[in-house]
């Protein structure tokens, strides 16, 4: 990657590394070389873990354990990282092997959410600490607040059929549209039919189940029940 275009990617994520080798090989996917962003992803991913239930911990101080668990895991899941993938464009910003590339390995859930826990890796190796965790918070910022303790008790399938049940509507259906990629990168389409909107709902994640839990995320989110 160009030096302007890291440079501007370091605009996006707040931090402007004192040794840009190190973004370099967090946004180094396999397929592309040996050398590559999979340590890194495993130091952020417990990085991330940690500074979210830190986090929890001190936002709800009454929340008995089993809810911190299920907030934390909303938070750091696969979906939710790709999100913030997404609002930092990290994209096409990969590299990525030419097989991997043409296949839209840049837009794959798996491949942008390992790419920010790696990135986090990354800052806690460049800067120490306080600046991972201080880039952590901010991008999870509007998240954190967002948080409904009793909603967040129950999964998304569970609130939308309730919702539904509670308004005499039949039940949602959730339907395999395709998938894509191998054992290690699998895609899953679901869409979802959900009686009071016009459209189906679609989301796609690299598990059924998953895919299955956006999709009833997006549709209470279409009916007005959550906030998008």
């Amino acid at each position: 990657m160009s030096a302007i275009l890291l440079q501007q990617l370091s605009q996006r994520l707040g931090h402007t590394f004192k040794d840009p080798d190190l973004l370099q090989l967090a946004l180094t996917h396999r397929s592309y070389a040996k050398n590559n962003n999979e340590r890194l992803e495993f130091l952020g991913d417990s990085l991330l873990n940690f500074f979210i239930a830190d986090a929890l911990y001190q936002q709800f101080p009454s929340t008995k354990e089993g809810n911190l668990s299920r907030l934390r895991a909303s938070l750091v899941k696969g979906v939710t990282l790709a999100e913030i993938a997404r609002e930092l464009d990290l994209g096409d910003c990969l590299r990525l092997g030419s097989g991997e590339m043409k296949s839209g390995g840049n837009r794959r859930e798996s491949i942008l959410a390992d790419a920010v826990e790696a990135i986090i890796g990354a800052i806690y190796l460049d800067a120490g600490e306080a600046a991972a965790r201080d880039r952590v918070l901010i991008w999870f910022n509007e998240r954190l607040q967002n948080l409904d303790i009793a909603q967040d008790t129950k999964d998304a399938k569970t609130r939308l059929q309730e919702f539904l049940q509670g308004r005499g509507h039949a039940l949602p259906n959730y339907e395999v549209a395709a998938t894509r990629g191998g054992d290690h990168d699998p895609e899953f389409d679901i869409v979802c039919q959900v009686e009071g909107l016009k459209a189906a709902v679609k989301a796609t994640a690299n598990s059924r189940k998953k895919a299955e839990q956006l999709a009833a995320r997006r549709a209470l989110q279409m009916l007005g029940v959550e906030k998008r």
